[in-house]
């Protein structure tokens, strides 16, 4: 069997202040057709899942460019037409193949294109025409979009938030496609709009009593695959928003009668889904009171996993006016403060600008007297999956009994080796501030004595009655007068 795998993979906040181009691929991870690294990066999971069963059965496989960056505003029209004419081209050059499996976010938005996923899937198939199967494994926080669902024969999106299922569901798509191609299932997709926009915890009840549910349906009575696309709030897209996708074998009827049950099961549970955000003081008055430590405050406005820029000042700016200590926060990315305590050398005491610097609704720079306590060049976190995170040059501040890890390269909190790389004792301090919106849980819920999350500004706001939303089609719950 002849397989082609590749990837090309961001989200897009559509109201963020940044542009994503070439560079925001680069910085993530851009790698040319063959020189992908020995280790599974995060939207490689179908190439890696392909390497790992192409080994056991003798598959011919053919690494095409593998792209992926850090979240951000609208993708640029020349990053996107480069990158995708640069994957269309690999795969001209491995033809005849059997299959195609990319690995894809779902929530690709560009100048000129509200649906990359969708333009970039039917040119594919323009390529390899209707018999070869096309696969992709998408981010469940994506536009699945009708286009999507008809240029490809299996789409399949992560279960878990966070996302710690990207090889599983790699091995997933893989395995359904290679049952394709030796006609052993023949799937046939429903898909269901639930005229909503939630967020599934996995975490926590209920999203983790659906999940486990639909995952037992799998693999039994004809049910091949089931995904749950909670959508991107803050990508303004027609598709924008929640919907359910299964796959039977063969059955349409079966396929959409199980596809409405099961939306209509999600949609009835929408309250309970959606999570509670107290305002800034109230989560540092929870966390004060709280009897015991560390507690997490998760600071999802400005998760640059959402397309934020990290540098938002707002819990900080009243942790120092409330006078608060024993305190850690991070990553806050502020390439220009971190050259400068590289330049003072660990142990200097100096004061310091940092943050605030891409938008107002990054708040205002805090001017601290801070001394460096540690310096770590080219750091690497551990990312979801075990995934490797490059942070680049990092700095760990500490302003007045808050310790500040600086980054150079813009990523969210997900690995607790953030801290612990620079020497912060994580478990000595009363109250953790990250900058991401669920994917640190994996990770700071070992160390964790209790997990706020916080409603604070910023450019992933929770309170989306605010985005000034043009395309999305509303009323959509809860956003308009939708009920």
């Amino acid at each position: 069997m002849r397989v082609f795998s590749g990837s090309l993979a961001t989200e897009t906040n559509t109201f963020g202040p940044m542009p994503t181009g070439l560079a925001s691929f680069r910085d993530r991870g851009y790698f040319p057709a063959g020189q992908h690294p020995d280790a599974m990066t995060f939207f490689s999971g179908p190439l890696w899942a392909a390497r790992l069963r192409g080994k056991d059965q003798g598959w011919d496989l053919v690494e095409g460019m593998v792209a992926g960056a850090q979240p951000s505003g609208t993708t640029t029209r020349h990053a996107y037409e480069t990158l995708r004419e640069e994957l269309l081209a690999d795969l001209r050059k491995a033809l005849p193949v059997d299959m195609v499996v990319l690995g894809l976010h779902g929530a690709m938005v560009a100048d000129g294109y509200d649906d990359c996923e969708g333009d970039l899937l039917a040119r594919v198939r323009d390529i390899v025409g209707p018999d070869v199967v096309v696969g992709a494994e998408l981010d469940p926080h994506s536009h699945l979009t009708p286009l999507m669902v008809e240029k490809s024969d299996l789409l399949i999106a992560f279960k878990e938030y966070p996302h710690t299922d990207v090889l599983e569901r790699g091995l997933e798509l893989v395995d359904l496609c290679a049952a394709m191609v030796q006609k052993k299932i023949k799937p046939v997709a429903a898909m269901v709009d639930c005229d909503m926009i939630v967020t599934m915890h996995t975490s926590r009840e209920p999203a983790r009593g659906f999940v486990d549910r639909i995952q037992a349906m799998e693999g039994k009575n004809g049910v091949l695959s089931i995904s749950v696309a909670h959508g991107f709030s803050w990508g303004d897209v027609p598709e924008m928003g929640t919907k359910l996708l299964v796959y039977t074998d063969g059955d349409a009827s079966q396929a959409n009668t199980l596809a409405r049950r099961l939306a209509d099961e999600l949609i009835g549970m929408r309250d309970a889904l959606t999570v509670r955000y107290p305002g800034i003081d109230e989560s540092l008055d929870q966390a004060l009171a709280f009897d015991g430590g560390p507690v997490v405050l998760a600071d999802g406005a400005d998760n640059p996993g959402g397309g934020a820029a990290s540098d938002s000042t707002f819990i900080l700016r009243r942790m120092v006016e409330r006078g608060i200590r024993n305190a850690a926060l991070g990553p806050l990315w502020d390439p220009i403060a971190v050259r400068i305590a590289f330049e003072a050398g660990e142990g200097a005491r100096l004061a310091m600008r940092v943050g605030g610097k891409i938008s107002p609704l990054s708040g205002q720079p805090m001017d601290l007297m801070c001394t460096v306590k540690a310096l770590h060049p080219d750091m690497v976190m551990t990312g979801l999956a075990n995934t490797p995170v490059p942070l680049g040059d990092c700095a760990l501040l500490d302003a007045d009994g808050i310790e500040i890890v600086l980054i150079t390269l813009r990523n969210q909190a997900m690995g607790t080796d953030l801290f612990t790389q620079l020497g912060c004792d994580l478990a000595a301090k009363k109250i953790i501030v990250v900058k991401s919106s669920q994917h640190f849980y994996a990770s700071f819920s070992k160390v964790a004595a209790h997990v706020i999350y916080a409603g604070a500004p910023g450019a992933v706001t929770l309170d989306l009655n605010t985005l000034p939303y043009r395309k999305a089609r509303l009323p959509k719950w809860p956003i308009g007068a939708a009920t």
